[in-house]
């Protein structure tokens, strides 16, 4: 009788953990397909009609983490990115995501029951776990620099696919990486700067980590500079 209840229990608990994740995810899908165009958001569509961010909001708050890497990863990534954009509209209208003090470093987001900073949720719970340098290519910081936020969730059965088209994405997107032939330089956003230990290492380069996405394969000979990071808002 205590096996049987235990069965029971247990399978409640899995059936209701995957209920939770399944909702989310496209809870985060229409959401996203609602208020992002051409790659930008719609902030102030958002800011008339909160209730979706709102309820989006309130289940990052309460989500079970699973045993399943794959679903933590998906979790966290959409996490961040939907963490932000509320972070945005709660002080909208505002020009860049740094107008807004402490967003990054200093305001605390409950995440699935804990207490985070943005940068607790990249660097602690994304970056330290998993030792991917593609989810740069997917965490959305709110501004005009980073790689284009997408219109869709992601998604631990997807993940995978998702991470490696948004990077090959990013890395063939000529505003974004800038190979200038004559000059022999290409010119990379200040993210490769910033998160230097994430992409090159004393045997591979720049170059070496840009060429493994890159359809036309940059020269190894060529110079590596930063451009200056955009920080303007990435309204819609």
């Amino acid at each position: 009788m205590k096996k049987l209840l235990f069965l029971v229990v247990v399978l409640f608990y899995s059936t209701t953990s995957i209920a939770q994740e399944t909702s989310f995810y496209s809870n985060t899908d229409i959401f996203l397909k609602k208020y992002v165009q051409a790659k930008k958001v719609n902030y102030e569509a958002i800011k008339k009609d909160p209730k979706t961010l709102e309820d989006l909001v309130k289940q990052i708050a309460t989500f079970s983490l699973s045993n399943d890497p794959k679903v933590n990863k998906a979790f966290f990534i959409n996490a961040y990115n939907i963490v932000m954009i509320n972070a945005i509209v709660e002080k909208y209208p505002i020009k860049s995501p740094m107008d807004i003090t402490g967003v990054f470093d200093k305001t605390k987001y409950t995440v699935a029951g804990t207490k985070l900073t943005l940068n607790d949720i990249e660097n602690k719970m994304i970056r330290e776990k998993y030792k991917d340098a593609r989810i740069h290519f997917v965490l959305v910081c709110g501004a005009n620099g980073c790689p284009p936020i997408t219109n869709f969730a992601y998604t631990p059965e997807n993940l995978e696919h998702q991470l490696e088209q948004q990077t090959k994405l990013a890395i063939n997107n000529p505003d974004f990486i800038k190979v200038n032939v004559k000059s022999k330089k290409v010119e990379i956003s200040q993210i490769f700067e910033w998160y230097k230990e994430d992409f090159i290492s004393t045997k591979s380069s720049y170059i070496d980590f840009l060429n493994k996405y890159k359809s036309e394969p940059i020269p190894a000979n060529f110079k590596v500079a930063f451009y200056t990071y955009d920080w303007s808002l990435n309204k819609h």
